[in-house]
């Protein structure tokens, strides 16, 4: 892979970056330079998260905090204004998420909680933030896919899992949203001729117990040398989970429309690549059907 070493002058957002994948990906980023813009709906977790970058990265950037719920859409709508004041936008990566129990919640909006959270407030977000993307050429948005996409198919009759709720099918194919609408989101872009490309990261299987200590951020987790060695073998810890995110920001190869994610078995762990993503997660006919739902819902419109 080939990384564009120097971000300086680079302004980057990171929805969620008060912890797990998003704080490493902006320690990561911000190391080499990147303004960090922490858009988080905790601005207590966000100082923390800037206490920890400040002790772990040298000549750092001063990040900035904008409060962002994404289960809000008015929320959403504030944090986009505020946003677009501080001039062009070089990435938007769109890595915050839930993944809810056992009954069905809703978003104060009452979507969802999980197909609200993690694909409407995104898409709204996305849509509000584009003059600002398109202000910097070259510009990146990056999508948290995962894993999960593979397991459910759509379900656009009921996106919102009103008749038979189970929580993992839902966080599935929300995620799956999330992804379909990246990809159909770069087809646009580069049918309007624009330069900014739309990608999907996803971390593999990233778990707190091989996760680097950073305090006020990450959880104190247990777990043994035998446990440690045993989750080797599957997965790996946050901070690496982030590394195809950063990838994804930041490749001086990639197009847009690649699905980035680690190299080893099953993408659950290891360094960096484009792989495939299922191919449902590309048809175009269910992506446009789904982006007129999402603006519909979000009452926010995509001009390209």
């Amino acid at each position: 892979m080939s990384l564009a070493r120097d971000l300086a002058g680079r302004t980057m957002v990171v929805t969620g970056a008060n912890a797990g994948l998003g704080y490493f990906a902006a320690e990561q980023l911000a190391a080499r330079g990147a303004h960090i813009v922490i858009a988080s709906r905790s601005e207590t977790k966000a100082h923390s998260a800037i206490a920890s970058l400040r002790t772990h990265v040298r000549a750092l950037v001063p990040p900035t905090f904008v409060h962002l719920d994404l289960a809000d859409l008015a929320s959403v709508s504030r944090a986009a204004s505020e946003l677009t004041t501080m001039g062009p936008i070089d990435a938007v990566i769109t890595n915050a998420g839930v993944l809810e129990g056992s009954a069905a919640g809703r978003t104060r909006d009452g979507f969802e909680t999980m197909f609200g959270t993690n694909h409407l407030g995104h898409f709204a977000l996305v849509a509000l933030l584009l003059p600002a993307l398109r202000a910097s050429p070259g510009s990146r948005v990056v999508h948290l896919g995962s894993i999960s996409h593979r397991f459910y198919a759509l379900d656009l009759d009921d996106p919102q899992q009103q008749r038979r709720f189970t929580s993992f099918r839902a966080y599935a194919r929300s995620k799956l949203a999330v992804m379909t609408f990246a990809f159909e989101l770069d087809l646009r872009l580069k049918a309007a001729g624009l330069d900014v490309r739309s990608i999907v990261a996803h971390p593999g299987f990233a778990v707190d117990q091989l996760t680097p200590t950073r305090r006020g951020v990450t959880p104190v987790e247990p777990g043994g040398t035998t446990l440690k060695t045993v989750l080797r073998t599957v997965s790996q810890g946050k901070d690496s989970g982030a590394e195809p995110i950063v990838f994804a920001a930041t490749d001086d190869y990639l197009r847009g429309g690649e699905y980035v994610g680690p190299a080893g078995w099953q993408q659950l762990r290891g360094r960096p690549r484009v792989t495939a993503a299922k191919d449902w997660s590309r048809d175009r006919a269910t992506a446009a059907r789904l982006w007129a739902i999402s603006e519909t819902l979000t009452g926010t419109s995509i001009a390209l």
